[in-house]
């Protein structure tokens, strides 16, 4: 007996089965590419989406995918997919990092549950709304991706509190506010009914079954947003349990027994589970440091060395008031400065400062961009000083040393290299009945201690300076989109 979890990304499709005693027996991954037909657009064909998951498949043992009793889904927060009465995608997915709606983001009225970004499916679907009306009269439904993938497979329409709450469209317990709706003019009947994560949600199709190799009639949990199923994925069970993930964006995760106060800049969201969590969410870490790789036109290997290359303090040799910094807010920023409008770049270069040295600054306005979001989460009255370390981006131990250091907590890597497709993996048993709630402490991983901070004086004081540059050019960033927004 074993089950599957499914990962839809930002970058990749991720599958993993698990065992009925929660070990990963088989995994595999298909990367793909955002696409932005127009600036600031973020956008994906389901098609896109539906062949990485029949490669991926493909990529795991006959034998194993013939074993799944049930299976569990994970996917990207806050975009939205629009499909009409037939099943079939109105227009190309909408993902987080799009900022198209920004300037809609004053059609919510204060106070908001949870920061409200323009890659959220509210301002996203409203901007539908206002611009695009032959595809809001061939809508249906307007569903989360995870949900548009349920759906694919043969599943039933419906959602979790995980990532309706994180939509800017419901209220903090994630049921849908029809006033909000109302006062938006989006249609209330776009939205799927609500349920646990770990209910079931339909059975896998004839049609999925033979394009994926599985057997049809297995029970499809309904599923979390990918954030909270790593937290489950990572082990994530007591109050005060905390994660980073590093991928395209970041997130700093802090499990909660009961409903969080609200504090301006943090997100406090449902869990996978019954529980909630505080949430830093920043979206420029992976997609930042890709981006400056290429601009630098280096591989990556190479970059690690280079940038990482002197273990004394900085690849170049210079000292630390003669380091460049580099803002990385290449998307805007959600936690803590919420400004979609913020923009990145290097500040402090000089004639004598090498590649190694700019993609160094990367790395360190990567790591300060974390720590900006954790130290947001320690003012709210948490105490962290130990991180679970997830995703794909956080391998590296020069990288995780250097997350150490500017972050000034332990990291404890977890024993399972894809937390996500493992928590939708036990959702699905839940589903299925195999596990209960009672059984999820049971079932976290291993971790490993990988680094523990050093006291760098050095990097505290560039932090200092990395946030009192942002400071200052912060009303410029503002400035700029205002001209934008008037051309």
């Amino acid at each position: 007996m074993s089950f599957l979890g499914i990962d839809l990304g930002t970058g990749s499709l991720k599958v993993a089965i698990v065992d009925e005693n929660g070990g990963q027996q088989a995994a595999a991954s298909v990367a793909y590419a955002l696409e932005t037909p127009h600036a600031g657009w973020a956008e994906m064909s389901v098609q896109t989406w539906w062949r990485a998951l029949g490669e991926a498949a493909a990529r795991l043992p006959d034998g194993l995918r013939r074993e799944v009793k049930a299976i569990g889904l994970s996917g990207q927060m806050h975009g939205v997919v629009l499909i009409d009465e037939a099943g079939e995608a109105v227009r190309p997915a909408m993902l987080w990092p799009d900022t198209r709606a920004r300037a809609l983001l004053d059609e919510w009225p204060e106070p908001q549950p949870n920061p409200v970004a323009p890659g959220m499916a509210g301002p996203l679907l409203r901007w539908i709304v206002r611009h695009e009306p032959e595809s809001a009269r061939r809508t249906r439904w307007a569903l989360q991706p995870k949900d548009w993938l349920r759906v694919a497979l043969g599943g039933a329409v419906a959602t979790d509190p995980s990532d309706t709450c994180a939509t800017a469209l419901a209220d903090p317990d994630g049921v849908w506010d029809a006033a909000l709706l109302q006062r938006l003019d989006i249609p209330s009947e776009w939205f799927a009914p609500l349920g646990p994560s770990y209910a079931a949600a339909g059975v896998l199709s004839q049609h999925a079954a033979q394009a994926l190799g599985l057997r049809a009639g297995i029970v499809l949990a309904t599923g979390a947003a990918d954030t909270p199923c790593a937290a489950l994925g990572s082990g994530l069970a007591r109050d005060g349990d905390a994660l980073l993930t590093t991928g395209t964006g970041g997130q700093i995760v802090v499990l909660a027994e009961h409903e969080p106060a609200m504090v301006r800049g943090l997100h406090r969201y449902r869990a996978a589970s019954d529980h909630w969590y505080r949430m830093a969410a920043m979206q420029n870490v992976g997609i930042a440091l890709e981006r400056a790789r290429a601009w630098l036109s280096y591989e990556w290997a190479d970059a690690y060395n280079e940038a990482f290359g002197d273990q004394t303090g900085h690849a170049s040799g210079l000292t630390a008031d003669a380091a460049p910094t580099f803002l990385p807010y290449l998307t805007g920023e959600r936690t803590p400065w919420l400004n979609p409008a913020a923009r990145g770049g290097w500040l402090g270069l000089a004639l004598d400062h090498t590649r190694g040295a700019m993609m160094r600054a990367a790395f360190e306005g990567v790591a300060f961009s974390l720590r900006a979001g954790l130290d947001a989460i320690r003012a709210s009255g948490v105490t962290v000083t130990t991180l679970k370390l997830a995703g794909g981006g956080s391998v590296d131990a020069r990288w995780r040393q250097l997350l150490a250091d500017a972050l000034n907590a332990e990291l404890h890597a977890v024993d399972c290299p894809n937390a996500a497709p493992r928590g939708a993996a036990i959702l699905a048993g839940i589903a299925s009945g195999h596990w209960h709630g009672h059984d999820l402490a049971g079932l976290a991983p291993g971790a490993t201690r990988v680094a523990s901070p050093q006291g760098d004086a050095a990097l505290a004081g560039r932090y200092a300076r990395f946030l009192d540059l942002y400071g200052r050019v912060e009303t410029w960033f503002d400035a700029a989109a205002s001209d934008d927004e008037k051309r």
